[in-house]
């Protein structure tokens, strides 16, 4: 098995994809909305990846965030609200919103775990702060630690609930940066000490079962490299210091932060220590690269990916998705 998880080009798995990731064995796959029609649609094609792989705990993921990132979404399924409206109501009622978070996860999840979808990549644990990238602010649960790091663990906890396993995102912090990893290559020059208010929520869920890696320098820490290229960052700061040795996967490897072929940065991010990359625009060139680069997957990148995937082996979906959502909403009315 490759450490890397694929996106692929369309609604089914092509001819070329089938005899590629047959040979490749990625670790596991991720969706978009150009993989997404329906129901029945969705739940063929996360089928066909589990009989393509032989593995029924394959880690079938998605971004399904709520608000702006949500890959599934009317018609056919219900829009759900971001990070930022359940910060709004810890305003006013805390223990309400930690409720409501919990309750929106698990809807979210139920909806995944009908159509054959495993891994979310939520919550964000990203404490944002005054001057943070609206790409980072339009999504985050807010700017004080105790509150990111006591929502989070609800939404973990609704995520498993209803039968997904959640990453959190993204390590060892977003929300210094100032501009959008999706172009560019933030530089992150707050302090060590200054740096204790982002690892906090992380910290605090520090055994959570999967992680996402952030593609910023942290000059504290190492001036040349972003943190999902960096063996200080991965070993010393995301390992020791928040404590976390559940599954760390890369962000997009495709993102402009990053620099470099395909092979390089994937090479690069295992060499760092990261468990997995994630490669998520399909395209079979770079894909081959990846693949070419990199070997299997380690005996102890192989535990963690199986500890994750078996913290929603035994249990049965829990909860109906409307009463959840009932539930949500009327909460989060109270702000």
């Amino acid at each position: 098995m490759k450490p890397v998880i694929y996106g692929l080009s369309g609604l089914t798995i092509t001819p070329d994809e089938r005899a590629f990731f047959t040979s490749a064995d990625p670790a596991g796959y991720i969706l978009f909305k150009r993989n997404i029609v329906d129901r029945a649609q969705l739940r063929a094609l996360t089928d066909d990846l589990r009989a393509l792989s032989g593995r029924d705990d394959l880690p079938i993921l998605i971004d399904q965030e709520g608000g702006r990132v949500a890959r599934m979404g009317p018609p056919e399924w219900p829009a759900f609200p971001a990070g930022p409206a359940f910060d709004a109501l810890y305003e006013i009622a805390p223990i309400s919103a930690i409720e409501a978070a919990r309750a929106n996860a698990q809807a979210i999840a139920l909806m995944l775990a009908e159509v054959g979808i495993t891994v979310d990549c939520l919550p964000l644990l990203d404490v944002s702060q005054p001057d943070t990238t609206e790409a980072i602010t339009s999504r985050a649960l807010g700017s004080e630690p105790l509150r990111v790091g006591s929502m989070g663990r609800a939404i973990m906890d609704g995520l498993r609930a209803g039968g997904v396993v959640g990453v959190v995102k993204h390590m060892p912090g977003h929300g210094r940066a100032k501009v959008d990893t999706h172009y560019h290559l933030p530089t992150v020059t707050a302090s060590d000490a200054e740096l204790e208010i982002d690892l906090a929520p992380f910290r605090a869920l520090g055994g959570a079962p999967m992680g996402m890696t952030s593609h910023i320098v942290f000059t504290a820490w190492d001036r040349e490299r972003p943190a999902t290229l960096s063996p200080i960052v991965v070993e010393e700061v995301i390992r020791k210091r928040i404590g976390f040795d559940g599954l760390l996967m890369t962000d997009d490897i495709d993102m402009k932060a990053l620099s470099g072929t395909a092979g390089d940065k994937a090479a690069g991010a295992i060499a760092a220590g990261c468990d997995l990359v994630l490669d998520c625009w399909a395209r079979m060139d770079e894909m081959e690269d990846i693949a070419g680069r990199l070997g299997d997957i380690s005996a102890r990148s192989q535990d963690r990916l199986d500890r994750a995937m078996a913290t929603i082996a035994d249990a049965a979906p829990q909860g109906e998705m409307a009463e959840l959502i009932a539930k949500r909403d009327a909460l989060l009315a109270l702000a």
